[in-house]
């Protein structure tokens, strides 16, 4: 081989690897994707109906309560639910206690500094006629599951 050629190579393996497409990309530093698979799925949710309620027997329903259990069979999880303040939920998905949270969060959320948001699920038009589109949050750095759930999102919204 040339050493143009072998130059070539080492490149494109190079742009491979840093675009994250690579073997074992994306990875999960904490292994979320890998403990959820056939465990269980935290998932904090926080009241904003029609999305999210949270019934006094803890019971949560709501689109993004359907949204995370019907996920959860795609990766063979049990969902349990920890209702909260979504300050107080944000908090625990940023420590590693949750690995998804629920809340009618926006596209636009200030949480977006301590969680990644996965791309919207539902589009809305609000009552002063802007349109806002719903995300669910999740712990920043674990991309596996952050791809995985998005994933889903788009075949969910594919097979509509």
């Amino acid at each position: 081989m040339s050493v143009i050629a072998r130059s070539l190579a080492v490149a494109a393996l190079l742009a491979v690897l840093a675009t994250g497409c690579g073997p074992g990309f994306p990875r999960d530093p904490e292994g979320t994707l890998e403990r959820v698979r056939g465990g269980e799925l935290r998932a904090g949710v926080s009241e904003s109906p029609p999305w999210t309620e949270v019934a006094d027997s803890g019971r949560p329903s709501g689109l993004e309560v359907e949204l995370v259990e019907e996920f959860a069979e795609r990766v063979d999880a049990e969902v349990v639910w920890y209702p909260g303040s979504e300050s107080h939920l944000i908090r625990s998905l940023e420590g590693g206690d949750l690995d998804v949270v629920v809340a009618g969060l926006t596209a636009d959320s200030p949480w977006e500094q301590h969680a990644a948001l996965t791309r919207p699920h539902t589009e809305i038009r609000t009552w002063d006629g802007r349109t806002e589109k719903l995300v669910l949050a999740t712990r920043l750095g674990e991309n596996g599951f952050l791809t995985e759930l998005e994933t889903f999102l788009v075949a969910r919204e594919e097979g509509r």
